[in-house]
């Protein structure tokens, strides 16, 4: 028996920017991120529509990034602010998603790089680039608890602009 396809949507926040008040976490959405987050719940809205799932930072410009995106769904995914997310390694991200529950399959990560585009590069066995907003759509017929190197059988790339 085949598993069923499963799809791990990775997500950059948008566009931060970068007050003198305010220490790295708390960094707010620039005018363009602002912009650009609704965009990329438009590209969901098209493309993964179906999330169940969403672990976020909980850093301020990923959980506004979500918020914004989020409205441009129908779907009302569950969503886990994960203080793992924020400054996480690729191998830190993998343990994040090795815990998703096998019932979901379609899940979203909403986090910082390096990390993200060092997980995408890992699960796809190819180099990545995730600029602010962008979207990293990967699919793969193994569970949760299985993914590792080169897991994706298939990666879909965006980079949605308001």
């Amino acid at each position: 028996m085949t598993e069923a396809q499963r799809k791990l949507v990775l997500i950059r926040h948008a566009k931060s920017a970068w007050p003198d008040d305010a220490d790295d976490f708390d960094r707010p959405l620039a005018e363009r991120g602002l912009r650009d987050a609704p965009a990329v719940g438009r590209w969901l809205r098209k493309h993964a529509a179906a999330v169940e799932i969403v672990l976020c930072s909980p850093a301020v410009r990923a959980r506004r990034t979500w918020e914004l995106a989020a409205s441009e769904i129908p779907a009302e995914p569950v969503l886990k602010h994960d203080d793992r997310i924020y400054a996480a390694s690729a191998r830190e991200l993998l343990a994040v998603i090795r815990e998703i529950p096998p019932s979901v399959m379609t899940a979203a990560v909403i986090g910082h790089n390096p990390g993200l585009e060092d997980l995408t590069s890992l699960l796809t066995g190819e180099p990545a680039e995730l600029k602010t907003a962008a979207i990293a759509l990967l699919s793969s017929d193994a569970p949760w608890s299985e993914v590792a190197e080169s897991w994706a059988s298939a990666a879909t790339y965006a980079k949605p602009r308001g």
